[in-house]
């Protein structure tokens, strides 16, 4: 112990922020004065420390064996200079772990389970949600396109972003796969004059976007169905498909199926966006290192599973779907979740008062721990390269040569980015409240 202590207060020293540590029989370590302060009350959490095993440290304040005070900023610096190796890249899965992976995989995403696995994290409160997501509850990855953008400013580029990636047009039918509280959806409709669908497994979520359908006069021309993504049978295959922070809770097993069912569903020479987390590293299929993996699957999301977007790519080809471009939105989604745990933070009674009425106050706490840490841990892994966010268009090729906007190109992508941006910068030369 003496020795994992000497090394634990090394560590403290070179962290950019003071941060004082009270051991579990008094002794305390690093800065006595630091504002940033870990009051450990058993062994388990400081060898932890110790050893750079900065998620299972986050468990331990969780469960309330280590009483944290201090803001999430300060953590976050702290906790990036007491790993020991990059949780992206340091853990090599030798093929028979590889084999017992995938069997876990295909048993953790049935169609029961993850639909469990969905309730468990959508379906927590949407009072607690609106507290930090903007005012249309888009819970994915922002896109600052303009400088001095806010948060819902930056979703709205978003979700325009995709619309323009996806070139839709009025009377388009255009699949939300994974739709979420209705952001895009809806957007599409109103801004592009879609005939849209959305599915989603999240009965909170399914309840409110039928009611914003009600409310803004789109029944006929909008619809959202609680399914399950392989169970969505239509008449005709849509134009245009959107995929966003959906991948994610697919399941390595079950990528094949997933990208197959995105180009059943997709007419020939239709578009379709995948946005969602990839993995920061090639050898990480347990997932990420110094148990925050293990911290995520735990407490936010279980049978949550993330590819290289190289792995991604792959099954997309082996589906029959040509990649067309591919952007990384990364540093987005740090600055996303930083404004997301900020808001959260500006916001904590009102946070614990929702989650203590409907978990009641030992779980309500750990909740709004687990959330707290959530956030402000997903902001430091997406900056520091761990895990990144990529937009993938693809298309299903028509295998005709002639008549497309370019020979061969096979489907709608003019393959050249220009349309993407056509509006761009009269955009940047208004004020940046809301996108055209």
């Amino acid at each position: 112990m003496r020795h994992l202590l000497d090394s634990l207060q090394a560590s403290l020293a070179l962290s950019p922020v003071g941060i004082a540590v009270q051991l579990p029989g008094g002794q305390r370590l690093g800065d006595a004065n630091a504002e940033l302060r870990l009051q450990f009350r058993d062994r388990m959490g400081v060898v932890a420390l110790a050893m750079g095993e900065i998620g299972h440290v986050g468990t331990a304040i969780v469960e309330g064996r280590v009483l944290l005070q201090g803001s999430m900023r300060q953590l976050m610096a702290a906790a990036a200079a007491l790993l020991h190796s990059d949780p992206a890249r340091d853990e090599q899965t030798r093929w028979w772990r590889r084999v017992l992976l995938r069997a876990r995989s295909m048993a953790a995403h049935t169609r029961s389970r993850d639909a469990r696995h969905i309730a468990r994290h959508y379906d927590l409160s949407d009072d607690f949600y609106a507290l930090w997501l903007d005012p249309q509850r888009v819970y994915s990855c922002a896109y600052f396109s303009v400088d001095g953008m806010t948060l819902a400013q930056a979703q709205q580029a978003k979700l325009d972003h995709i619309c323009r990636k996806l070139m839709l047009r009025p009377g388009e039918r255009f699949l939300d796969m994974g739709a979420g509280w209705g952001g895009l959806m809806l957007w599409a409709a109103e801004h592009y004059g879609v005939d849209a669908t959305g599915i989603t497994l999240s009965r909170n979520q399914h309840a409110h976007v039928q009611r914003l359908i009600a409310a803004r006069g789109l029944q006929g021309r909008v619809r959202m169905q609680l399914l399950d993504y392989r169970a969505l049978q239509v008449d005709a295959p849509f134009d245009k498909i959107a995929s966003v922070g959906m991948f994610e809770h697919v399941g390595h097993a079950q990528m094949g199926q997933y990208f197959a069912t995105l180009q059943r569903l997709l007419r020939p020479g239709g578009l379709v966006m995948n946005h969602g987390i990839t993995a920061g590293g090639l050898d990480n299929a347990a997932g990420l290192g110094a148990g925050l993996g293990d911290f995520i699957e735990r407490y936010i999301f279980p049978g949550g599973e993330l590819l290289h977007v190289s792995q991604a790519l792959q099954e997309l080809a082996r589906a029959g779907l040509e990649m067309l471009d591919v952007e990384n939105l990364r540093p987005h989604y740090a600055r996303t979740l930083w404004a997301w745990s900020d808001a959260l933070e500006a916001r904590l009674d009102q946070a614990r008062r929702i989650l203590h009425a409907q978990q009641g106050p030992e779980q309500g706490e750990k909740t709004l721990r687990a959330y707290r840490l959530y956030l402000a841990g997903s902001a430091l892994a997406f900056e520091h390269g761990w895990i990144a966010l990529h937009q993938i268009l693809a298309a299903r090729p028509t295998g005709v040569v002639e008549g497309a906007v370019l020979k061969g190109a096979q489907s709608d992508y003019p393959f050249n980015r220009a349309y993407m941006y056509e509006d761009r910068a009269a955009a940047r030369a208004a004020p940046p409240d809301m996108l055209p």
